[in-house]
């Protein structure tokens, strides 16, 4: 089984807008394509024409058993209609985490104004996100979106259950002490590469991964996540496949962890 923790239905190239029934198709597509049996979906936190609402992926998805929802949340512009509004879409299982992008939006993790967000993730029992480490755009502040920006939020909050996106990239090793630290932080894997791996990076991000393993022992904290459309699937799981890792060690990274993490229900599979 795989379970893609980090797939979007954004337009990334702005110049074309595609319907998001059309997005979602392709999601689809390249899933069955790879064999990928659940995906889930993450919105921006901003919307406009190339990047739908929460509301709208909930809906869009809202027949389709191998997808999911993780509501992406703007540090700067979120008011009480958004609280009340992915509350209740959280108590209804259709939303199965939370978003944020440090980095895209200038703010630290520990900030108090997120206070209602991660209490509210606490009470339905569901993961935090938050991009971490360089980021797409160039206009994008990485002082705020360093993995060691997540120590402070993980001891303050140690009920509430942290997911480091893209590993850090490039700050890995500090990634994995934040990891190996804290037992309520988890990783995945997504973004490290803009289309295909390189035989050369492929090379590089392998030893720095399996480094990560060894230093931070058992890898129930490791989740698969592409980033699509950003990173290709195919080229992800070539990329899997290359690390020296046991049958059972990549079970955990493929689908074990993210479905107890995430609370999804593999019969509908």
């Amino acid at each position: 089984m795989i379970i893609d923790v980090h797939t979007h239905i954004n337009n990334y190239h702005e110049e074309k807008v595609r319907s998001l029934e059309n997005c979602l198709d392709l999601l689809l597509e390249n899933m069955e394509e790879n064999k990928v049996d659940y995906s889930l979906v993450l919105t921006s936190y901003k919307v406009n024409e190339h990047r739908p609402s929460t509301q709208q992926v909930v809906e869009a998805i809202s027949k389709r058993k191998n997808l999911g929802v993780v509501a992406g949340i703007s540090f700067l512009h979120y008011n009480h209609w958004d609280i009340r509004q992915i509350g209740e879409y959280l108590g209804q299982g259709l939303v199965k985490g939370l978003k944020f992008y440090p980095g895209y939006e200038p703010f630290y993790p520990n900030n108090s104004r997120l206070k209602v967000w991660y209490e509210m993730a606490m009470e339905y029992e569901v993961p935090v996100m938050f991009h971490s480490g360089d980021t797409y755009s160039p206009t994008g502040r990485v002082k705020y979106s360093h993995p060691l920006q997540i120590d402070d939020l993980a001891v303050d909050y140690p009920d509430l259950k942290i997911v480091i996106c893209h590993l850090g990239n490039p700050w890995i090793k500090d990634c994995m002490e934040v990891v190996y630290k804290n037992d309520n932080v988890y990783a995945d894997i997504s973004g490290l590469v803009l289309g295909n791996f390189s035989e050369k990076f492929e090379r590089f991000m392998k030893h720095e991964i399996e480094q990560m393993i060894t230093y931070a022992g058992n890898p129930k904290y490791l989740l698969y996540g592409t980033d699509w459309p950003i990173s290709n699937m195919d080229s992800y799981l070539n990329f899997i496949d290359q690390l020296d890792l046991t049958p059972e060690k990549k079970d955990l990274i493929f689908w074990q962890n993210a479905a107890e993490l995430f609370k999804i229900d593999l019969k509908n599979l």
